[in-house]
């Protein structure tokens, strides 16, 4: 932290003629250069909300690569277009009839489009069928997704990693249940290795290859290979190898399974466990319109998705959330609700007076190579979202610096632990962050920065530093560090 207490502020003494260093953004610049050696790969804008400060501006309308801070963005217009309070419904129906324990006809499951309708959901809504006596049901498991649009399908993400099969890939759907994920586990101990995997589901197999050896330190997560095998059948067999000492276990999160296949196949393992049996096929169509309404599962308001979604920065999360801003805003003509939800999120920028040029938001959720925004623009969302009716919603959603979410392990022992709420960004070559944070008088900042170079690695010393200055030593003095009144950016 040594070199963080080093970041001084530019003093009223300044003057036209001294070293743009000994400005607030000159000692920035300089230490980004010295980090980044590019001049141009830093943006920032930060400014004062609610007392004593200098708006400060470096490469500030440059479009950059923002990464996950255009979360910020969705879920800011979610809460305005959509409301805190509303709510996904998933429903359940039935064309057929109860006799005795049986239901003789289909169980349909309509689709809501919820971000986060989780296993535990599930099993308390399905549950109910054993309540009402029921035990077996004659007909197809049904699942109908006409909640979404999506005419030519969603962008994909080149990941260059190793693993397509990793949670932040998830792509959104309108047959989305439990994230689309299966934890898989393995623990060993005297009686050698055991798997197993939550949810258990029929189409998918462990084949557990892993060793139990003496005990000793539990090894990273890294050393153990997972293989997804997709068999014609349309099964998947996982087989997971490696060396586990006695008394550990180590886990894995994949999504292996189409979304409309995991979900039967979920609301399957759950309805077996239950004692209920199902005989039919499973199947996608339309619910018809006289079926009756057997079942109903809400989920928790807009408010506490918002949560979820900018606290782990949930991707999948994020671009449902995206398509449901479409979906309730189509107009006539529409057949694609991401690009529908991209157009609501333009005109109520637009409506707010914030210029959208060169703004590409993409898919919602920053897991792109394609979405640009400046620091400027960026700033200026973050000074309505401060003022609006729903602030609050917003800034609580956000990880607090050095205690929770993605900002855990950050600035810790800087004094800095929860004396602001920032929403971080990382791709290959970008990191960023945006929210708000407080200096040491208690002025709230709006910050916003990113960093697009090659490598990026040491972006995140560069805007943790950025945040550690606002704090210590603000930029408040008459100094060269001034913004302009129009708001031009500073050299």
């Amino acid at each position: 932290m040594a070199a963080l207490l080093s970041f001084g502020t530019a003093s009223a003494s300044d003057s036209s003629t001294s070293s743009p260093n000994k400005t607030w953004s000159g000692q920035v610049r300089s230490y980004a250069f010295q980090s980044l050696n590019d001049e141009q790969a830093l943006s920032m804008a930060a400014i004062p909300m609610n007392g004593p400060g200098i708006e400060q501006y470096i490469n500030a309308d440059a479009l950059m690569s923002p990464g996950s801070i255009i979360k910020l963005i969705t879920t800011y217009a979610a809460l305005e277009t959509l409301g805190p309070t509303y709510h996904w419904d998933t429903n359940f129906y039935t064309d057929g009839e109860l006799v005795g324990d049986t239901l003789n006809g289909n169980f349909y499951v309509d689709m809501g489009g919820d971000p986060k309708l989780t296993i535990e959901r599930l099993w308390s809504t399905l549950s109910e069928l054993r309540g009402m006596g029921i035990s077996a049901i004659n007909g197809n498991l049904v699942l109908d997704g006409d909640v979404f649009r999506l005419a030519d399908g969603l962008p994909g993400f080149d990941d260059n990693g190793d693993n397509p099969h990793a949670p932040f890939l998830v792509q959104p759907s309108p047959y989305l249940s439990n994230l689309n994920l299966v934890h898989f586990q393995v623990r060993a101990d005297e009686r050698g290795t055991q798997a197993w995997s939550a949810p258990s589901l029929n189409d998918v197999v462990i084949d557990n290859r892993v060793t139990a050896t003496a005990e000793g330190p539990c090894p990273a997560r890294r050393r153990f290979e997972w293989e997804p095998i997709f068999h014609e059948d349309h099964r998947v067999t996982v087989r997971v190898t490696g060396e586990l000492p006695q008394g550990c276990r180590t886990t894995a999160y994949l999504s292996v399974l189409p979304h409309e296949q995991y979900t039967a196949s979920l609301i399957r393992s759950l309805l077996t466990d239950m004692g209920i049996e199902i005989s039919g096929k499973s199947l996608l169509a339309d619910t018809p319109d006289d079926a009756r309404l057997m079942l109903r599962t809400t989920s928790p308001d807009l408010v506490t998705m918002v949560r979820d979604i900018n606290k782990w920065s949930s991707n999948v999360m994020a671009r449902q959330l995206l398509l449901s801003i479409g979906a309730e805003h189509r107009l006539e003509g529409d057949e694609d609700d991401r690009v529908a939800g991209i157009r609501v999120i333009y005109q109520w920028l637009q409506e707010k007076g914030i210029n959208t040029a060169g703004m590409v938001i993409d898919n919602g959720a920053g897991l792109t190579r394609h979405g640009r925004i400046t620091a400027r623009q960026g700033a200026q969302i973050l000074q309505h979202a401060w003022n609006s009716d729903y602030s609050a919603d917003l800034m609580a959603s956000m990880p607090l610096i050095a205690m929770d979410g993605t900002m855990a392990r950050r600035l810790r022992n800087a004094g800095l632990d929860g004396k602001g709420r920032i929403k971080t960004g990382y791709l290959e070559n970008v990191r960023s962050i945006a929210g708000f944070t407080k200096d040491d008088t208690n002025t709230t900042w709006a910050v916003v920065g990113m960093v697009n170079n090659d490598p990026a690695w040491n972006g995140q010393a560069v805007l943790d530093r950025i945040i550690y200055s606002l704090h210590h030593r603000p930029p408040t003095g008459t100094t060269l560090s001034q913004a302009p009144s129009s708001g031009t950016e500073i050299r």
